[in-house]
């Protein structure tokens, strides 16, 4: 006779989440069918001849907690380290296209040429790249979302939650990495353009990896 389980599953953040706790729970022999939602953070189970221990060693082995239980973390997955790369680069183009085109205005027409370093006009320009930065970003990975039918609403939440904090910490450090080069003054020095290309991949990586083996969130 077939029986009703419903787990309460933490770490779920979005709808890929519920869906990667819906396949774990699935490619059980004994589950006919799992409901799961991140928003309420339940999994209601549909079994016969499969026990809760099993059910819940699935979602664990996907990355997520049941009852404070949670898998061992470890740095060493090589195949999460080339989809992390992934998605990063995917963060990286779409933001190089906004900072990028933002500095390169700069020397093109001189807007902020002799502008007081530090000074209250210096920082409004400074943080322009990185807004349009996020801007662009947040627009091709929704976009690369919806290609992967994903309706628009939920890949634009999908691409802000996920993203924001990666692409936040590479717009930064790309920028830094240009001032350095330029001494402060905003403006794009294309010698600097490989170092902030590198710099931008390399710093958000580890997080990537971190939220994609932890939780199994990523973008795309």
């Amino acid at each position: 006779m077939s029986e009703t389980t419903t787990i309460s599953v933490g770490g779920m953040t979005c709808t890929g989440c519920s869906g990667n706790v819906s396949s774990a729970l699935s490619s059980l022999a004994g589950v006919s069918s799992a409901e799961v939602s991140h928003m309420s953070g339940l999994a209601v189970v549909e079994h016969q001849g499969e026990t809760r221990e099993s059910m819940v060693n699935a979602i664990i082995s996907a990355g997520y907690t049941v009852d404070g239980q949670t898998p061992a973390f470890d740095w060493s997955d090589s195949s999460v380290w080339r989809q992390s790369a992934n998605n990063t680069k995917w963060c990286l183009i779409g933001c190089s296209i906004g900072e990028f085109g933002t500095l390169a205005y700069y020397s093109y027409s001189g807007i902020t040429s002799g502008l007081e370093l530090y000074s209250n006009l210096w920082y409004f320009y400074a943080i322009l790249p990185l807004v349009n930065g996020l801007a662009t970003s947040v627009m091709l990975e929704t976009g690369i979302l919806m290609r992967g039918q994903m309706d628009f609403r939920n890949a634009l939440s999908t691409a802000l939650g996920m993203s924001f904090i990666s692409m936040l910490m590479m717009e930064i450090a790309m920028e830094v990495t240009d001032l350095l080069f330029t001494q402060g003054e905003l403006g794009l020095d294309f010698i600097a353009i490989p170092f902030m290309l590198l710099v931008g991949f390399l710093t958000p990586w580890p997080y990537n990896y971190w939220r994609l083996k932890k939780y199994g969130v990523a973008c795309h």
